[in-house]
């Protein structure tokens, strides 16, 4: 007789996620539980606001909005502990007792502000607030759904600003369309303030005028826009979010953002934001913690509110206001700015009750069971599913370093509902290969298995630093490789030895990133042509200085220096693997590995790659299989002089397979430090 758990052993899968890692089959209960979870609330939002898409539009409702037909304003604050609210401006002299707002049943505070009374008093530019009186006492705070927030240039306060322009602005976007523009993401990460080469903040304005062309220029073909949340703290990199509905004003107003955004489009970019829906700032003054008194509005109370790591507050994803806030949120940057989807920033912390600190994750179990955070879960189903409603053609990109399994697959084969993951392993292990071992110590076996170490199924942004890598505290993959001669020997004459290394090592590491490590490619803000230096945004222990919250775009431009050569690759390296698919073709097959000489070569679609890392060895005939016969000509070489190297090898010259032991085989001149790509003709 057949045992229920023998049957259930051998089963088929119901979950496509399952069928195709059958490592899965003993959390198939728990994945289904998900999935039927998200279906029996999609089926409640749908019940009680006909669709999800319906439910994510709290930001019509809540903060200040003009209603034309009653002519005047309506002001809706949730905040349901707490015991008065008021409205408070330049409208009324800051008085808190004189617009006082109603409490609804939800929870909900309103007043309406009628234009026969304020139409001269509260008007585009007009600053307010709203006062909060719970059992902790009385507090002026920013409201939750704020759509403007202005700092006080001497007092450093923000307060909201109403922003009614006369002129709404003119999208000229209309026949964009994501899935025209980007076949395969090339992703180019940038933050708005520190874009320019002047030591101050850049706008949406300047970044739109002088940003574009170069990325366009490059090849790139997503913007990913790193700090437009309004956050109180400029150097916190745009991740203590503090107004989840407002564009920081810091570099602009809402509709330069949105010139920057149809510009893009106009250049055929799509655009990204990185969203931070992982937690928010602490702040009081500023954001959203203890708004109505309770200690557990939009977060959870007490110990667990509290990211141990960040200083910051964590949302409770299980209530539903919590959730309809963020939904909102989601669909606002989608619909009112045109962005073409998200990064979303933080994801481990979200999955794990633990938030992945100090964890390994070595195994199947890591990703269920007790320390995983299902409301979370839930919740980032729920975020992928508007998305898709709102914006089918968007993309999804999470920042995840603990693999967790179907991240990146639909939700109707169990999965969470991403398109990518980053490759978070890939700039780590590049950095700890620098600091710790030789060059002659390379290991190519571990570095054929970071590269293409992937969840099969799974789409995955390769990169070899982003921002993370460029902070102050750390250096730029061309700071680790140059180190002083960055500043000292950049002359393009000049022979230096350790420049000569950086220059081809910096090629090399980028190309392995790009043809092995996934199904798109992301580059940090000037680090395509080496920026020597860090990112330290102005703060008290740098005098409050601009100096490295800048690009020296100069560097890139001299004739006269090497940064020239590396930009010119970089160029030349995205548009080969644009215009051959290689982004798109399956995992690489490896066709040889060898130490000694320390060459790799390997095929992914319709191309060949040779490397060659050794220090100083180069082979007049090495002969390798390949698997097709035919003639083969170079489409890339590192070491072209238009790419700052030693021009060794021809590439115009046309290399024929021949039959040598019974297999196809090709004959190449190998030189050191060297990268061929190689296509068929």
């Amino acid at each position: 007789m057949t045992t229920t758990t023998d049957s259930a052993a051998t089963a088929t899968p119901q979950l496509a996620l399952v069928r195709h890692d059958p490592w899965l089959t003993p959390y198939e209960p728990a994945l289904l539980k998900r999935q039927a979870r998200l279906a029996q609330r999609l089926a409640d939002i749908t019940a009680h606001y006909g669709s999800l898409s319906k439910f994510a539009t709290a930001h019509q409702r809540l903060g200040l909005h003009y209603d034309g037909r009653r002519r005047g304003y309506w002001f809706r604050e949730w905040a349901p502990a707490a015991q008065a609210v008021a409205l408070i401006g330049d409208f009324n002299g800051w008085n808190r007792q004189a617009t006082p707002l109603t409490r609804t049943d939800d929870g909900v505070w309103e007043v309406f502000l009628p234009d026969k009374e304020y139409q001269d008093r509260l008007t585009h530019h007009s600053l307010y607030k709203v006062h909060v009186v719970s059992a902790r006492g009385g507090q002026d705070r920013l409201p939750a759904m704020l759509r403007r927030a202005v700092q006080d240039a001497e007092t450093k306060d923000f307060a909201g600003q109403v922003w009614r322009p006369e002129q709404s602005f003119v999208w000229t976007d209309q026949k964009f369309r994501v899935a025209n523009a980007v076949r395969e993401p090339f992703i180019y990460e940038a933050h708005v303030g520190m874009a320019l080469e002047e030591g101050k903040v850049g706008s949406y304005l300047e970044f739109a005028d002088q940003i574009l062309p170069r990325i366009q220029a490059e090849g790139y073909n997503c913007l990913q826009l790193m700090a437009v949340m309004e956050h109180p703290y400029y150097g916190s990199f745009g991740y203590h979010v503090a107004n989840f509905f407002a564009v920081s004003s810091r570099f602009g107003t809402p509709e330069e953002l949105k010139y920057l955004i149809n510009e893009a489009h106009r250049r055929g970019l799509a655009v990204l934001l990185d969203v931070v829906h992982s937690h928010a700032v602490k702040n009081e003054a500023e954001g959203l913690a203890n708004f109505d008194g309770s200690g557990h509005q939009y977060f959870h109370e007490g110990a667990r509110g509290n990211h141990p790591g960040w200083d910051s507050k964590l949302f409770d994803y299980a209530k539903p206001e919590v959730q309809q806030f963020l939904l909102s949120n989601v669909r606002y940057w989608l619909e009112e700015f045109h962005f073409d989807g998200f990064r979303f920033d933080g994801i481990t912390s979200m999955l794990y009750h633990h938030h992945g600190e100090g964890v390994s994750f070595g195994g199947y179990d890591s990703y269920f069971g007790p320390e995983v955070d299902e409301d979370a879960i839930l919740y980032l189903q729920l975020a992928t599913t508007l998305t898709r409603e709102i914006k089918r053609s968007a993309l999804l990109i999470a920042e995840d370093m603990s693999g967790m399994p179907g991240l990146c697959r639909p939700t109707a084969e169990g999965g969470i509902g991403f398109d990518y993951r980053l490759a978070m392993g890939i700039p780590d292990y590049w950095i700890k290969l620098l600091k710790h071992t030789r060059d002659e110590n390379w290991s190519l076996p571990d570095l054929w298995h970071v590269l293409t170490n992937r969840r099969a199924g799974e789409k995955t942004v390769a990169y070899a630093e982003s921002h993370d890598q460029a902070l102050v505290g750390d250096k730029t993959l061309a700071h680790w490789l140059f180190d002083q001669a960055i500043y000292d020997h950049m002359h393009k004459d000049d022979p230096d030895a350790v420049a000569a290394r950086g220059m081809a090592l910096h090629k090399l590491i980028r190309l392995a990133t790009l043809s092995l490590g996934g199904e798109a490619y992301l580059n940090f803000i000037g680090n395509e042509f080496g920026h020597p230096e860090w990112v330290d945004f102005p703060r008290e222990g740098n005098a409050w200085s601009h100096h490295f919250a800048r690009r020296q775009w100069n560097l890139a431009d001299n004739p006269d220096l090497k940064f020239q050569y590396l930009q010119q690759f970089d160029t030349a390296m995205v548009t080969m693997a644009k215009k051959t698919r290689l982004l798109a073709a399956g995992p690489a097959h490896q066709l040889k590995l060898d130490p000694e000489n320390q060459v790799l070569i390997f095929e992914r679609g319709t191309l060949l790659f040779v490397f060659s890392f050794h220090i100083e060895r180069s082979v007049p005939d090495y002969r390798f299989f390949v698997p097709a016969a035919g003639r083969y000509r170079i489409l890339l070489n590192s070491d072209d002089a238009r790419f700052g190297g030693f021009n060794r090898v021809d590439d115009d010259y046309t290399y024929e397979t021949f039959a040598e032991d019974g297999v196809n085989k090709l004959s190449l001149y190998i030189t050191s430090r060297t990268a061929l790509v190689l296509e068929r003709q």
